[in-house]
């Protein structure tokens, strides 16, 4: 007779207790070595029966942490007032930020022209991840203009809000200008900031916001997850 391949069974038995929900949404599965002394088979066979899983969107796996059964994607809101920590508590989620890279250097010709200053005028660069529940959501970069600014990298490695670090530079409040999105796959860094796999779908979004008298103080690039995000229109936020 022939016989049901073990990594099969694996795949089989994991999918119904995550359907039963023994494990939840956000859960992480027990490790590759815990799975394969529970089955009695090898970590090779392990891998194996959670490929289906991970291809099928029910499990994701976190580069260096594990395997996590998904969670259903994020609703993030693109209005007039883009506020992360606000749209991810909205969503019922806790926000979080991890920043990477905090720098001054001489703008590019692009990031001059959006903001209205000389190309070469001095810049602050902001990049990280920014995450809900503790799971990557989008990796993002923001630049904004040194010399109205001149304080902000600090205040952002106090605060780790953009918001509240505009804020404690004096700038209680901003609105969003424009909002481009175009679809990509992610490279190999985008897919490690991510923890996806590399060539997974993401969106990027390039966006300019401005003050209350319509001069720009941000231009920010986004890549949101493709499988872990939905992105709503607002006009009214």
């Amino acid at each position: 007779m022939a016989r049901t391949p073990l990594w099969r069974s694996i795949a089989h038995t994991l999918g119904a207790e995550i359907a039963a929900g023994l494990y939840r949404p956000g859960d992480k599965l027990p490790t590759e070595a815990a799975l394969a002394a529970r089955f009695g088979v090898n970590r090779h066979t392990v891998r194996q029966g959670l490929g289906p899983l991970i291809e099928a969107g029910t499990l994701h796996a976190r580069r260096g942490a594990g395997v996590f059964v998904a969670t259903s994607p994020t609703d993030y809101a693109l209005g007039r007032r883009v506020r992360f920590h606000q749209n991810i508590r909205d969503s019922g989620r806790a926000p979080s930020r991890r920043i990477s890279r905090l720098e001054s250097r001489p703008a590019s010709g692009g990031e001059a022209q959006a903001l209205r200053i000389a190309p070469g005028d001095m810049v602050h660069v902001i990049e990280g991840v920014s995450l809900a529940d503790g799971q990557p959501l989008a990796a993002f970069q923001s630049v904004f203009p040194a010399t109205r600014f001149p304080e902000l990298l600090a205040a952002m490695a106090a605060q780790h809000s953009v918001t509240e670090a505009l804020a404690a530079c004096g700038l209680a409040d901003y609105t969003r200008a424009e909002t481009r999105l175009t679809a990509k796959l992610a490279d190999p860094v985008l897919a490690l900031a991510l923890q996806v796999q590399e060539g997974s779908p993401v969106l990027r979004s390039v966006a300019v916001n401005v003050d209350g008298a319509g001069v720009p103080v941000e231009y920010g690039t986004t890549w949101f997850a493709g499988d872990r995000v939905i992105l709503t229109l607002n006009a009214e936020g």
